[in-house]
Formats: C-alpha cells, sequence, structure tokens
C-alpha cells in the first residue's frame, strides 16, 4: 500500500511537472476562440474585444471562430472535443453553458467537460420593439401582448442562447404569450426588428443599445437594478412595473478538459489582464456591457455561475412547459 502511495505521489509530480514545461513555452502559435453565434452579436463582439487584449499578454494572435447553430450546442461540442492543448478556447454564456442542458438533455457534452478559465464579462438584456409597433412603453406592450397572444413575435439569437433565456425570463414575468423566433445569431434578428419583419427582438444591451440609440427599434425595459448610462431614458424593470424581469448575464471563457492547470492559469492571468485594461473597460462601456470585479475573476467563480445557472434554468424552463 505504501509502495502504491509513493508510486501515486511520484506520478502526480511528474504530471505537475510535464504541465508546467508545457506552459512555459505556451503558447507557441495561435489561439482559436470558438464563438457559438455569428458575427455581431453580444458573445461576438465581447469575444473579440477580449481576443484582442488577452494576445497581447500572450504573445500570440486569438483567432475567432464563428460557428452557428442550435443555440451554441454546435460551437460547445466542438470545443468539447478539442485537444485539450490550450489552443482551442470556447467564449460561452448562461445559455449555451447553462440552460442548454434542460433545453438538449442528449447534448454530447456536460459541464464537467470543460474546464472554467474566467469570467469577461457582465451583460444586461433589453427587450426592444421595432419602432412603428403600436405601444409607446412596457405597460402598453403587455397589455397588447395578453389582447392578441401568440400573435407578437420577439427574436431571439436561437434556443438556448441567452437572448432566448431573456424572452423566457420576459415571458414569464409579464405573464404574455409570444411566439419566440430563433435565428443564427443576435445580429440577424436584430436586422429583422429593424426592418420590421418582426415585432422586436430580446437582446444583450452589447448588441441592441446602438439601434436603440439610432432609433432604429424602440427599447422596453432593461433587466437591471440600475439604469445604464448608455441608455439613461430606458427604464430598468421595477420602474417600467416589472421588478420580476431580471436578466444580468455573463459570458465566460471555457477550455476542453484536460487542458493542463498551468495553462488555465495563463489563460486566466491573460483574461484578467485583459478585462482590467483601460481599453477594454472603455470598451465595454461603449457595449452597455460591464468588465468583472476583481473578485470575480478566478475561474472557480465562472464554475460557480454555472453550478448555480444550471438549477436556475432547469426551474425555469421545465416551468414553461
Amino acid at each position: 500500500m505504501k509502495s502504491f502511495a509513493v508510486k501515486l505521489a511520484a506520478a502526480l509530480v511528474a504530471l505537475l511537472a510535464v504541465s508546467a514545461a508545457q506552459a512555459q513555452d505556451y503558447p507557441k502559435r495561435p489561439i482559436s476562440m470558438i464563438v457559438p453565434f455569428a458575427a455581431g452579436g453580444t458573445s461576438d463582439v465581447i469575444a473579440r474585444v477580449v481576443a484582442e487584449e488577452m494576445a497581447k499578454s500572450l504573445g500570440q494572435p486569438i483567432v475567432i471562430e464563428n460557428v452557428a447553430g442550435a443555440g451554441g450546442s454546435t460551437a460547445l461540442t466542438r470545443a468539447a472535443r478539442a485537444e485539450a492543448d490550450g489552443y482551442s478556447i470556447a467564449i460561452g454564456n448562461a445559455g449555451t453553458s447553462a440552460a442548454a442542458y434542460t433545453i438538449y438533455p442528449k447534448l454530447p457534452f456536460t459541464p464537467e467537460s470543460f474546464v472554467p478559465i474566467a469570467v469577461v464579462a457582465k451583460t444586461f438584456g433589453i427587450v426592444a420593439i421595432r419602432k412603428d409597433f403600436p405601444a409607446k412603453n412596457l405597460q402598453e406592450f403587455i397589455a397588447y401582448a395578453k389582447k392578441n397572444p401568440g400573435k407578437v413575435n420577439l427574436g431571439h439569437a436561437g434556443i438556448g442562447s441567452s437572448n432566448y433565456l431573456i424572452c423566457k425570463s420576459f415571458e414569464h414575468a409579464a405573464g404574455i404569450e409570444v411566439t419566440l423566433v430563433g435565428y443564427r445569431g443576435a445580429a440577424p434578428a436584430l436586422t429583422d426588428a429593424i426592418g420590421g419583419q418582426i415585432d422586436g427582438v430580446c437582446d444583450s444591451a452589447a448588441s441592441v443599445s446602438q439601434a436603440i440609440d439610432d432609433k432604429l427599434v424602440k427599447g422596453l425595459v432593461v433587466g437591471s437594478t440600475v439604469r445604464l448610462s448608455t441608455l439613461p431614458d430606458l427604464p430598468m424593470s421595477s420602474e417600467a412595473g416589472l421588478p420580476e424581469f431580471e436578466a444580468q448575464g455573463w459570458n465566460g471563457l471555457f477550455a476542453p478538459k484536460g487542458t493542463p492547470p498551468a495553462i488555465i492559469a495563463k489563460l486566466s492571468a491573460a483574461a484578467r489582464t485583459a478585462v482590467e485594461s483601460e481599453a477594454v473597460k472603455k470598451r465595454f462601456h461603449d457595449l452597455s456591457t460591464v468588465a468583472p470585479d476583481a473578485n470575480e475573476l478566478a475561474p472557480e467563480v465562472l464554475g460557480q455561475l454555472v453550478t448555480r445557472d444550471v438549477a436556475k434554468y432547469k426551474k425555469l424552463l421545465e416551468e414553461k412547459k
């Protein structure tokens, strides 16, 4: 027994030594960051902002790969099956990395298929409608939807996306029945709302705030406990008479299970440096997005968010079945 314990300890020491050696010269080539949605949406924009700054710390470019489909699950499947060498990472959110396990119960991956790297952004959900919709504010919209059950349609970035969860949370809080229209990303959904092909969108402030500011769509409410400085006239949910609507989300970076701890530490440190930089903070401010606080940047914090939101959205989505 003692001999086995000695051998096990030696094996662990050797494993840590290999991990450290791998990290010492990592990265030696470009890193791929898999984004689960089409270009132009919230996850894509945040990924590009963070990747640009992380690349400066790591000394290698981070190449964005947009892999849309199945509310982000196509991309996460690819990420889970990638080599665990630090050269393939993914950006996820509460939809792709938590609610998906309820929406798609036969996924070829689980939360344990990934190693958390860091939370990189905190986001705020907004419901916006086409500019000629016959409602001037949230209460008028709810009244209209109640008189016309199922006839109002709201676009989102695909079943399982964080935007889909904004829609479901809003529908649940408002006590209305709307038709949800899925797209391959937030950008095409917003384009159709601007063009009047759909009545509105559930979206993150990062991708819809400019359209609201330009009066291309009408913002109804932000599911936040504070007003956004970039949209000071948009009421938060409690001011709009719907305090039950809460849509504050997150984006985080993940690596495939088995990625050496020393490489995770290096990626986490680069993510921390990126989101604490003035360049990212300014860009996030312009996108109505917030960088995590210093105490929210450890990998285990992201792991805790996933565990929390798996349970949270399981309850919400099963109640709506």
